[in-house]
């Protein structure tokens, strides 16, 4: 079991607060069971001792459709001059009361967690079984304070709330120090400009205008077109330095792509904690602030990897390299609980899982443009498409990329992705000659719009490229309208088109090398039913094919299902999703088995010409055809439309594919 959990694979699934489902990864295989358990509810008011540390709870605040919010706020050690004066309490937060054994999150240094509980959704196609966290830290220097990111602006009277009183801190040393010197707070670092991270930092300026913001090149440009309005700000690099007095002197890492463009660590060189927001997260809300539970956490933190940070593999590698000559003892990182316990294992896992990926002969450019239309978003649904198929990514933005670079990427690439530029922009045009120049012949290009509506035609760039001899994978792709699921959809699927063109030949000689053709003759002989899978969220839907399906249990009723790591669908069946298993028939099977086989164009709609129902309860798609389909979810309604009819056997001449 120990093993298992360690690869980041959980024999048991485990429920979601929300929808009471749960579905575990087994490798490549997804164990369905059906389980009843209530969400647990989560204190209004509570001091409760949660690992180590009090912890201070404000109160439940109900969001759209439900949804619990609520801010956590984790005590550092405010050194000795600064101690509190007994219990105070302040909208509903309970301090502890002087003496109490705090263990700290740092000297000094305090987080403010915002719990989303229930949010079972995040970036369209990333599904969440735990909610999440938003993480923003405040240090106190012998001189100056600072604020180490924002929330989400959800969480807008919650974390104002809390962030007063912390300021405040009742009628503690640090209050009168603050108010002997004339000062509040001094500096804001803006890790990046994420909402969820930034979505409070006009509402904090609001509070402090003479507050600095301090912020790569990239993340203060993108602050000054978010906030529209004037504020202090200090463009940082990496090495860049801000002492806050008390031996508290912050360095500055430049972490691009971690995974937005503007994305930066802090290291507080006093209390060896490195602020990392994305980087080391994971969407997994719980009381617990730090990572004392590994084995519970493990799979959120690995399918956050494989989700946020694996199509930035080369990225994470070049960041790690950065840090690693710095003495971190705790990641403080923007989603989850934070790293202490066991920083060296978590943070090289990292390193082991990008080094693998990076080891791959295969790569892609993806070009994009930085705080242009959805140019990044898109770019990033793109490389997790194309890293879901084993292809490493090299994520280069064209408004900012050093033409020599660009050129020396594209040289070793065996494919390219290009957003389009705005047209207007003299750097794109720069780095366009540059692309046009380094081009190899024949090499796969996929062209996409970025919705920015100063885009550069598509076809133009199309035609540059193919005058230098590279091959289109496909018609450029074309965005109407304002980008929905089913837009991510067909961008994350034309992703892995690429990679799967890019390495057909280097996979069948895999498959075919796998096992001797005896072995693979004699596995051939197991039978198995046929089915299809059929998924949808909002409008966004997709179907396979699936012969890999047993059962798994009885109590609860559970299935397991094998889908493979590049299959369309799998986006669609994430933790918490749902999705119908249709049964094929033995004498009816070959129409539906044909049409679903074939090889369909990146969104193209698989159920056009086949009859289909949604289910009762999940919507998803129900084949006419079908003889029986089971929705699975929080629970299994089965129904048999057939009762006469066998269920189709296939029988397979060799085992190594399909």
């Amino acid at each position: 079991m120990q093993s298992l959990q360690r690869q980041g694979i959980t024999p048991v699934a485990r429920p979601t607060l929300s929808r009471k489902a749960a579905r575990a990864i087994l490798g490549r295989s997804r164990a369905v069971k059906v389980l009843a358990v209530a969400a647990p509810a989560a204190p209004e008011v509570a001091t409760a001792a949660v690992g180590d540390a009090p912890i201070k709870m404000s109160q439940v605040v109900m969001w759209s459709e439900g949804k619990r919010l609520q801010t956590q706020v984790e005590d550092g050690f405010i050194g000795a001059s600064q101690g509190l004066r007994g219990p105070s309490t302040v909208v509903g937060l309970v301090l502890p009361t002087e003496g109490e054994g705090v263990l700290p999150i740092a000297e000094d240094t305090i987080t403010i967690r915002s719990l989303d509980w229930d949010r079972d959704r995040f970036d369209i196609e990333f599904g969440l079984e735990n909610g999440t966290t938003y993480n923003a830290y405040l240090i106190y220097g012998a001189d100056k304070t600072a604020l180490v990111d924002a929330s989400h602006e959800k969480f807008h009277n919650l974390f104002l709330e809390v962030y007063h009183f912390v300021q405040l801190r009742g009628e503690g040393a640090l209050q009168a120090e603050l108010k002997a010197a004339g000062r509040s707070l001094d500096y804001i670092f803006v890790s990046h400009t994420e909402p969820d991270h930034s979505g409070l930092v006009p509402a904090v300026l609001d509070l402090h205008p003479e507050a600095v913001v301090c912020g790569s090149k990239v993340c203060i440009s993108f602050l000054q077109n978010l906030t529209h309005r004037p504020f202090k700000a200090q463009a940082v690099k990496g090495g860049d330095k801000v002492d806050l007095g008390g031996g508290h002197v912050i360095e500055f890492v430049m972490a691009p792509n971690l995974h937005w463009p503007d994305t930066m660590f802090s290291f507080d060189h006093a209390t060896g904690v490195m602020f990392t927001c994305d980087a080391f997260g994971m969407h997994y809300c719980s009381e617990q602030p730090f990572d004392a539970d590994v084995k519970a956490i493990l799979p959120h933190y690995r399918f956050y990897y494989d989700c946020l940070m694996k199509p930035n593999a080369k990225s994470v590698t070049t960041a790690l390299r950065k840090v690693k000559d710095l003495p971190y003892t705790l990641i403080a990182n923007g989603h989850g609980p934070l790293l202490r316990y066991n920083v060296s294992e978590l943070v090289g896992d990292y390193g082991r899982w990008s080094a693998a990926l990076g080891k791959g002969s295969t790569s892609v450019a993806v070009l994009y443009c930085s705080d242009y239309g959805f140019s990044d978003r898109l770019s990033q649904t793109l490389a997790k498409g194309i890293t879901k198929a084993g292809v490493a990514t090299d994520m280069i933005d064209l408004l900012s990329v050093d033409p020599q670079e660009l050129v020396a990427v594209v040289g070793r690439s065996a494919g390219i992705v290009l957003m389009s530029p705005p047209r207007d922009s003299a750097d794109a045009r720069t780095s366009l000659a540059a692309l046009s120049s380094a081009v190899k012949p024949r090499t796969k290009v996929v062209i996409a719009e970025s919705y920015g509506g100063r885009d550069e035609p598509v076809d133009v760039l199309a035609a540059s490229l193919v005058d230098v001899g590279a091959e289109l994978l496909a018609p450029p792709l074309r965005i109407k309208d304002l980008p929905a699921q089913s837009t991510y959809q067909l961008f994350e699927e034309e992703g892995t088109d690429l990679a799967q063109a890019l390495t057909a030949k280097e996979t069948l000689a895999r498959k075919k090398a796998a096992m001797s053709s005896d072995v693979a003759k004699a596995l051939a002989r197991l039978s198995s039913g046929l089915y299809v899978v059929t998924a949808q969220h909002n409008n966004a839907r997709s179907a396979m094919v699936a012969s890999w399906v047993s059962q798994a249990s009885f109590e609860p009723l559970g299935l397991t299902i094998s889908v493979a790591k590049d299959r369309a669908i799998e986006s669609l069946m994430q933790v918490g999703d749902s999705f119908v298993l249709n049964c094929l028939g033995e004498d009816s099977y070959a129409p539906l088995l044909k049409h679903f086989l074939q090889r369909f164009a990146p969104g193209a709609d698989r159920f056009e010409g086949v009859s289909w129902f949604p289910a009762p309860e999940t919507k998803c798609p129900v084949l006419a055809e079908g003889i029986a389909y089971m929705e699975c979810r929080v629970v299994i309604n089965g129904n048999v439309t057939n009762t006469a009819a066998r269920t189709a056997v296939h029988r397979r001449k060799v085992a190594t594919y399909y």
